[in-house]
């Protein structure tokens, strides 16, 4: 989560700019007060960098799913499947929309079981949500198989894995669409903020419709005298949102280096290879966390207390399991759906999630990781 550790000057410098040429905080017209539109420029350099025709930003990662869901057309009835291992804003999405949430459970590398998926898709199914959780993306390929065989519309929530890769393409870039979140604990963060990526324009000029009260936004028209052709909501992005932006995806390709170097350093000890969540070449995480599973408990509380006292806690897992594991979220899944999430709580139950801050050096790390391949010696 190395976002938030990087802000400095840079995105000050940028948001007091935004009041020096105007103090439009809108994304939208008051052009004779203005002299650029951040958040639409943003959702190009973001194009750019991870190589996909179409950048929606959005109020947040949540925002960014439900108008996925949305543009595509789920509605009351229909069924979405998710997975096990997860946020609950995912979940929440897809009632929001009235839908029904499938939940798939996870394999032993904590990604959604594809072969599970295949059981799970009936006539209701109308999508399924893939989530790259904490960094490490999932295989696509029997998922794209999956989903393409059956009409189903495959959306990435790669919220928590910006700057990952599958083979050579980003995470959020392989399937019909893809959400970031850039809220104030993500790879790059705006505070709030999210965005929805796809290469499809029909998909993008829906979302882009949908996330502004319906505005076509039509040239040479304006917003007063603009023109609606469906519904929608109010999920845009701020200009100094947008600013801040800026200055955090300037320094995304040097994050990545960093939280690699202390990871390497981390896991530079033989016996703590086994226990890596995630060992297939071609999945690139980026390194914001690193996932320990298969611990016997006696070795995860101690490795628990090793990370207490070298003053930092887990990634979410265990200390925030209950906000990851969909076995907890009885106040909006039926009892089935908990029963689906019981073999993943018991693999979430053997492992840690540990952070990798970029306040922390790489000396850090590895006396972190020669303390932690000890306790797995024992």
């Amino acid at each position: 989560m190395p976002g938030f550790e990087r802000i400095d000057n840079n995105e000050l410098s940028l948001v007091t700019k935004v009041f020096q040429e105007g103090g439009v905080l809108f994304a939208h017209g008051f052009e004779q007060l203005r002299k650029r539109f951040w958040v639409r420029e943003l959702e190009s350099k973001i194009s750019s960098y991870f190589n996909i025709k179409h950048c929606l930003l959005t109020s947040s990662g949540t925002s960014a799913l439900k108008i996925a869901l949305k543009t595509i057309g789920v509605k009351p009835g229909d069924e979405v499947i998710t997975q096990s291992f997860n946020f609950i804003a995912t979940v929440e999405a897809i009632i929001d929309c009235g839908a029904k949430p499938i939940i798939c459970s996870c394999d032993s590398n904590l990604h959604i079981d594809s072969e599970e998926v295949k059981k799970l898709i009936t006539l209701k199914t109308k999508a399924i949500i893939v989530v790259h959780m904490l960094g490490m993306p999932c295989d696509m390929e029997s998922l794209k198989e999956i989903s393409k065989g059956k009409n189903l519309v495959l959306i990435e929530d790669a919220c928590e894995s910006i700057g990952a890769k599958i083979h050579d393409k980003f995470s959020g870039t392989t399937a019909d669409i893809g959400v970031f979140s850039f809220d104030y604990g993500k790879m790059i963060t705006t505070g709030e903020g999210g965005c929805l990526l796809t290469n499809n324009s029909k998909i993008d000029k829906s979302a882009r419709e949908y996330h502004d009260h319906g505005h076509m936004n039509l040239k040479g028209i304006t917003r007063g005298k603009d023109k609606a052709q469906n519904a929608g909501f109010n999920y845009r992005m701020t200009e100094i949102q947008a600013a801040v932006g800026h200055a955090q995806l300037e320094k995304l390709s040097q994050m990545l280096k960093d939280n690699k170097a202390r990871v390497d350093a981390l896991i530079n000890y033989e016996n703590i290879t086994p226990y890596l969540r995630e060992k297939r070449k071609y999945l690139i995480s980026n390194c914001d966390t690193l996932m320990l599973v298969g611990l016997r408990k006696k070795v995860l509380n101690e490795i628990l207390n090793t990370l207490k006292n070298a003053g930092i806690g887990t990634k979410n897992i265990p200390d925030a399991m209950r906000w990851h594991c969909s076995y907890y979220w009885k106040h909006c899944l039926s009892k089935e759906q908990i029963k689906n999430s019981l073999k993943t709580k018991k693999l979430l139950d053997h492992s840690i999630a540990i952070p990798i801050l970029l306040n922390k050096t790489e000396d850090f790390y590895s006396q972190l990781g020669l303390k932690i391949s000890q306790s797995l010696n024992k």
